[in-house]
Formats: C-alpha cells, sequence, structure tokens
C-alpha cells in the first residue's frame, strides 16, 4: 500500500484526464443549447454546491475559513486567469470546433506550463524536454494544417478563430496551475477549488453585467434539455475534475501532472469514433500520438 501511495499524485492526474473527457463531451452538448456564456456561470454554480457539501461532511467547514490570506489572494488569481479566462476562451472553442480537436490544442498546456515555469520561477528546461516541446507542437500543427490542394499554401483544417480560442484556454490553464502551485502550499485541494471556483462566478457575474446578458442566462433556465450533461459535466468538472488536478498539482510537478491529464485527447477518440459517429482520420489519430509522445518525452 506504501508503494502506491507514491503515485497518489500521478493517480490523480489520470483521473483528472478522465473527468476532463466526460466534462468536455458533456459540456459541448450543453454549450450547444444554452450557450457557453451561460454554460460557464451554471457550471460554477453548480460545483461549488457539490464542493460545499463534500467540504462540509470531510473537513467540518462548508466555507474555506480556514485558507490564509496569501492562499486567498493567489487562489482567487488562479481561478481568475485559469476559469474566467482560460475556460471561455475553450468553451468557445468547443462550439466551434467541437470537443475533440479543441482538447487536442489543449494539449500545448505541459509545454506552456514549462516556458511559464521558466520565465515567472526561473526552472530552466532541459534539451530534452525543449525537444518534447517542439515534438508536441509538431502534432498539434499536423492535425490543424493542412495544405491546399493544387497549391502548397497551408491553411488551417478547422476555423481558425476555434483554433486561437482554444490555444487561449490552454494558455490560461497553464498560467492557472503556476499561480495554484504557488498560492496552495499545503492547503486541502478541495477548499482551493472553493475559492477558484468563487472567483469563477465573481468573474463571470462583472462579465455577464457589463455584457448585459442576464436575460440570455435567465432564458436558459427553460432549457430542461440540457441539464442533465450540465450537472453531470459541473460534477466532473468543477468539483472532481479540478479538484483532482489541483491534489496532482500539490504532490507532483505541475508539467508532470499536466502531461498525464493531456491524455484526455486520446480518451476523446473512442468516444468520437463509436458515440457520436464522427470520421476520425487516420492523420488526426497519427497526430495525437506525436503530440502526446512529445509530451512524455518532455518529462523523461
Amino acid at each position: 500500500m506504501g508503494s502506491l501511495q507514491n503515485y497518489y499524485g500521478e493517480l490523480a492526474a489520470l483521473a483528472t484526464a478522465l473527468c476532463w473527457a466526460v466534462t468536455s463531451t458533456s459540456f459541448e452538448h450543453s454549450a450547444k443549447k444554452i450557450g457557453s456564456m451561460n454554460l460557464n456561470l451554471w457550471r460554477l454554480f453548480i460545483g461549488l454546491v457539490f464542493l460545499s457539501i463534500f467540504t462540509g461532511l470531510t473537513r467540518g467547514h462548508w466555507f474555506p475559513t480556514d485558507a490564509t490570506q496569501s492562499e486567498w489572494f493567489w487562489l482567487l488569481l488562479s481561478g481568475l486567469v485559469g476559469i474566467v479566462i482560460g475556460d471561455l476562451l475553450l468553451f468557445e472553442a468547443f462550439v466551434l470546433i467541437g470537443s475533440r480537436i479543441s482538447m487536442l490544442i489543449y494539449a500545448s498546456v505541459p509545454p506552456l506550463s514549462g516556458i511559464m515555469a521558466l520565465i515567472f520561477l526561473g526552472e530552466k528546461m532541459t534539451l530534452l524536454q525543449v525537444i518534447g516541446m517542439m515534438i508536441t507542437l509538431a502534432g498539434i500543427a499536423s492535425v490543424i494544417l493542412v495544405t491546399e490542394k493544387g497549391s502548397n499554401k497551408v491553411g488551417f483544417s478547422h476555423p481558425i478563430m476555434g483554433i486561437l480560442l482554444a490555444f487561449g484556454g490552454a494558455f490560461g490553464q497553464a498560467a492557472g496551475y503556476i499561480i495554484g502551485k504557488f498560492g496552495m502550499s499545503n492547503y486541502d485541494p478541495f477548499a482551493a477549488t472553493q475559492i477558484r471556483l468563487l472567483a469563477g462566478i465573481a468573474g463571470f457575474v462583472v462579465i455577464f453585467t457589463l455584457k448585459g446578458h442576464w436575460p440570455k442566462f435567465k432564458a436558459s433556465f427553460k432549457r430542461r434539455d440540457a441539464l442533465l450533461s450540465l450537472t453531470m459535466g459541473s460534477f466532473f468538472g468543477p468539483f472532481l475534475g479540478i479538484s483532482l488536478s489541483l491534489y496532482a498539482v500539490q504532490k507532483i510537478n505541475p508539467g508532470v501532472a499536466s502531461t498525464l491529464i493531456a491524455i484526455t485527447p486520446i480518451l476523446l477518440i473512442p468516444y468520437a469514433f463509436f458515440v457520436k459517429h464522427e470520421k476520425v482520420t487516420a492523420k488526426e489519430v497519427i497526430g495525437t500520438g506525436i503530440a502526446l509522445i512529445g509530451i512524455g518525452v518532455m518529462f523523461l
């Protein structure tokens, strides 16, 4: 049992990958019915309810009142960057290019985490890590770039805006990992997630108010056809997924954690083929495999 405990961080990261696979497909379904903006606020409210019940039963604290001022500051910042900015961009990408391609581009989180660790934490990357990063980016590029017929011009296989949004989401997530790791220290990851969700809710309340989006949010109450997938996605995303990812980042290197979490695109391929009956090309499978090989090489 002792040896298994040595891998709790890695197991949490792998479990997070499974959570992201479930939540991304659930949210893709919901976002197309109620819109990504409404989805974001709904999932945070539902996730916070799940978290509050869980922490109340397990910690005796329904609210993270035992967090220090420093933990509150950094975790709130982590939530604003990772949840408000990062996830807003990612869910917009879900609507434009689908969850599978979005999550493949999202596999750029580990290289981005490595670059940010170098810039902000002074952690240098080894030659092997740089090679791995280049392989990862090459794998992603092989899927999203195509050569136009009859010419040597290179174009995008999916809408450029969707691709840019997915990369923006990856950037926000990587920054959220770095800030969260710095601010969490030894604090409970589920309570830390509560703080991040509170930051997310506050951020989206401001956005909704500035954009005059509240009437559309009120209208989303009537879309009961989106409620089941929304609740499922909220359980596996804001409640379980984010908490497990914070636990993984707390226990092991953020780059290693995000590497293991990045297997989500592989988990989404069978779903796309067997459930959604999408055409999955050999090029997409090979490109995904190359990207994940690169991620693995980064942390050998």
